[in-house]
């Protein structure tokens, strides 16, 4: 992402969203209560904490989606109520939400237009809708045919869509709910170049993320709300990234992390010669009982082939990878995932929903089928409520009680219910990929103590992370990749961003490396 663009010259600060004492309860749980705060023109405005603080509720009732309780919202100065999403678009309030809005049967100008088709003697104008959706689509960079169906495109491309469609919109106000949890590196360029001329053309850009990175990198005042409440707006320049996680979630940033091991306790897992895909790069590393290791490098450079290989996923190369028991006698990997399973060994995919967890059953039934693995098949309908609420509690897993559906989870929740998944069933050895992708830094630190606690009883983890601090915070050993080939090992307590860097882009440094 590039720099922060600095703020234009303003003769008149009038802000251009004032939120006052604003409140909003669902049933018992009081998700806003009394915010206030307010936004101007020609700035990048985050909204950010932990998952639950209030954030997206916030924006939902600035796009009209909800209504608030008590308090006002002011545009211009001007009290406001919208009857609906639709009021608020008209008043000049566009939303990207984090979840897809498109209809998947419809094409990307169809969708980019729903609602305020352009017409031509009373007739919907096609050709002036393809028209003016290809001149929004070229402006943002992406190369994409409106008259593709939205349901043929990839996730990424279909937020991007989303932005497309808000840039259409005569908006002075746009509101980006975790606007690059979906994107890929381009998309997240061509998003990052959009929000800077809207805030040149002096519109007011609410930015909801939790990533500090982007914070820091993109916006020029910061709102931090916990527990629904609102408890700082200050100028992002005034902030660093230890003040504002404190703010957040109520610890410094050094104590996101837990302490390293203690102690290894023999190996768990030998790989020799392996390659992760046939005609591959051949690896060698092994993991030992009680460390945290990571595969490190430029994203796309064979880390995520390396994990679903061991996990059983896809078919594998040449080699050998096996699992040495307590007795030391060691035991090749099944080429299935249910038969490494029944070996021991938990995965954890990067995207949860499609993938981790079953999103119609409740959390008893995602952590439950974890069970599976080693209960008779007359048992598998026997769910133990009590030993499942137990680990909930330890896990903080917040919920009504086990019942709840997984579904209605906040994010970081749902990645606690994945873990605890594997960490009750008795696994000894989890292969994670964004072990935290998508979650508040509440809940980070949370499960970067699951990842502990959990090597430290025996097991053992090997991760992939998109996030470099993650890997210097978390890992006892990092791994290099490049090319799909192990490069370097690093001792995670020497190492540093530009070390970790200098191996994965191919230039030499021998510093804390064993090649």
């Amino acid at each position: 992402m590039t720099g922060r663009v600095p703020v234009p010259a303003t003769k008149e600060r009038v802000p251009l969203i004032e939120f006052r004492q604003v409140s909003k309860s669902f049933g018992p749980i009081h998700a806003l209560r009394e915010v206030t705060f307010a936004g101007h023109g020609g700035t990048v405005h985050a909204v950010t904490g932990e998952n639950g603080a209030g954030k997206s509720t916030l924006m939902k009732l600035l796009a009209g989606v909800q209504s608030a309780d008590a308090g006002e919202i002011r545009l211009s100065g001007a009290p406001i109520r919208f009857q609906g999403a639709a009021q608020a678009r008209e008043a000049g309030i566009a939303t990207v939400f984090q979840e897809l809005t498109l209809l998947p049967n419809l094409t990307v100008a169809e969708n980019m237009f729903l609602g305020r088709e352009p017409r031509a003697f009373g007739i919907m104008d096609r050709k002036a809708m393809r028209r003016m959706a290809s001149a929004a689509l070229e402006h943002i960079g992406l190369g994409i045919d409106p008259d593709v169906t939205c349901g043929d495109l990839s996730v990424s491309e279909q937020h991007m869509v989303e932005v497309a469609k808000a840039s259409v919109a005569r908006s002075d106000i746009v509101i980006y709910d975790e606007p690059t949890a979906a994107l890929d590196g381009p998309g997240v360029d061509r998003l990052v170049h959009l929000i800077g001329e809207q805030k040149r053309a002096g519109k007011l850009v609410f930015y909801i993320s939790h990533r500090l990175d982007e914070i820091f990198r993109l916006c020029d005042v910061t709102t931090v709300l916990k527990d629904g409440r609102h408890v700082e707006t200050r100028p992002t320049s005034e902030l660093s990234r230890e003040s504002l996680v404190s703010l957040m979630v109520g610890r410094e940033l050094g104590q996101m992390y837990p302490p390293r091991s203690a102690g290894l306790k023999g190996d768990l897992l030998t790989v020799r010669d392996y390659r992760a895909r046939v005609g591959g790069s051949e690896v060698s590393f092994t993991l030992r009982r009680g460390e945290i290791v990571g595969l490190a490098g430029i994203e796309g450079q064979g880390q995520r082939d390396i994990v679903r290989a061991l996990a059983g996923l896809h078919h594998a190369g040449d080699g050998v990878a096996s699992k040495i028991g307590e007795d030391g006698a060691a035991v090749p990997l099944s080429s299935s995932a249910v038969g490494n399973t029944r070996q021991g060994i938990g995965f954890i995919p990067e995207d949860r929903k499609s993938e981790g967890l079953f999103l119609t059953l409740t959390i008893e039934q995602n952590i439950g089928i974890g069970h599976l693995r080693t209960i008779p098949l007359a048992r598998a309908a026997v769910i133990d409520r009590k030993s499942i609420g137990n680990l909930m509690q330890s896990m903080r897993i917040r919920a009504r009680d086990s019942r709840q559906l997984v579904s209605s989870l906040s994010g970081g929740n749902q990645q606690k219910v994945m873990f605890g998944r594997w960490m009750s069933s008795g696994v000894d050895l989890l292969l994670v990929e964004e072990p935290t992708r998508g979650v508040d830094v509440g809940a980070k630190a949370e499960i970067y103590r699951l990842l502990r606690d959990f090597t430290d009883a025996g097991g053992s983890v090997l991760l992939t992370t998109s996030e470099l601090t993650e890997h210097l915070g978390i890992c006892d050993r990092i791994l290099v990749v490049r090319e799909g080939a192990i490069v370097a090992e690093l001792d995670a307590r020497d190492a540093t961003e530009e070390i970790v860097m200098t191996h994965a882009l191919g230039a030499r440094h021998e510093t804390g490396a064993r090649a």
